[in-house]
């Protein structure tokens, strides 16, 4: 109960603080607060693309490696009236909203392709709504961050993974979260919580014998140094939200709205395509230095994974069928 009034409380504060400023300017100031880089694809579509598209009404300013507002504030500062843009992943909303926590759910996404589709899709409405009415949070727009796939040490002659049972006794490094511990015990894995800091070190000594990661971590980290193959599982495909504040929203006019729509639409598709760019061309310098890649038997992974999810407490938030509506809509 309490936090359903501090959501609106805080909606209020948002409406009041906000709307009045934004009238009474010639231009409008978007502050966006952002824990990505300036060089981040999120935030390089952003300043290129969204920032021009407004440039005649609203002046983006963009605040990167949250310098502006914490990481995992930014939704409540939209809120109380402090901010008016951020990106948002499904994880943080699903400590407003727990139903939230599908999208950030193995194999729910498929690809890029489908993550634009369910977030299209009329199912997606109940969801946008009740972050506009409880939050004073407009999601615009989704952005592709990459699919996280299991690198292991084995070379494939030694661990050739086909099925999630040929994960089977496989120590697999797993961020220390609940969620994600869970998703590690799901793929198959017996899933080994520890700090990123000391993957590199754990691989090379056998201390683990894998990581999940999207393909520009295990580069940026060097991971490819201490492994042999990369099994593309594409257990989970994420992404964020383009968070926009519904109080600015609402000084619009109906040409401003759909500026701004198109605006985030345009930024999103731009650094998904860079992004997935960008994972191509991984997959050839992976393989230059000796890793295997290949993908391995995708449809069993998801459905074995999907199984383990149903009827557990992640999924008791769930809206009954928008598991299955999602599912439809993809491959």
């Amino acid at each position: 109960m309490f936090k359903m009034t501090r959501r609106a409380l805080l909606a209020s504060a948002a409406a009041l603080t906000l709307a009045a400023p934004a009238l009474a300017q010639d231009k409008i100031t978007l502050r966006m607060s952002t824990p990505a880089s300036e060089t981040d694809q999120r935030s390089v579509a952003l300043a290129e693309v969204f920032a021009p598209e407004v440039a005649d009404f609203a002046t983006y300013e963009p605040h990167y490696n949250a310098s502006l507002i914490a990481q995992g504030s930014e939704l409540e500062a939209i809120a109380s009236g402090d901010l008016e843009m951020s990106i948002a992943s499904a994880q943080e909303l699903a400590t407003f909203f727990p139903e939230f926590s599908i999208f950030a759910t193995g194999y729910v996404h498929q690809s890029a392709e489908h993550q634009v589709a369910v977030f299209n899709d009329p199912l997606m409405d109940p969801f946008k709504q009740k972050v506009e009415d409880e939050l004073g949070v407009k999601l615009l727009s989704v952005m592709y961050l990459g699919k996280r796939h299991v690198n292991l040490r084995f070379p494939r002659a030694e661990k050739d993974v086909k099925t999630p049972a040929d994960l089977a006794g496989v120590n697999l490094r797993m961020p220390g979260s609940d969620a994600w511990q869970f998703l590690g015990r799901a793929l198959g894995a017996n899933p080994t919580p520890m700090a990123f800091t000391e993957v590199y070190t754990a691989l090379s000594t056998g201390a683990v014998d894998g990581q999940d990661n999207p393909l520009p971590t295990v580069v940026d980290a060097k991971f490819y140094e201490v492994t042999k193959q990369v099994a593309l599982t594409a257990h989970l495909v994420d992404l964020n939200y383009v968070a926009f504040s519904k109080a600015v929203w609402d000084t619009l006019t109906e040409e401003q709205q759909a500026a701004v729509q198109k605006a985030a639409d345009d930024a999103a598709e731009s650094g998904r395509q860079a992004q997935l760019q960008k994972e191509a061309d991984l997959v050839s310098f992976l393989e230059e230095q000796g890793l295997e890649i290949y993908e391995p038997d995708v449809a069993a992974f998801r459905a074995h994974v999907q199984e383990q999810y149903k009827g557990s407490e992640f999924a008791a938030a769930w809206p009954e069928g928008v598991l299955d509506a999602i599912n439809a809509l993809g491959n």
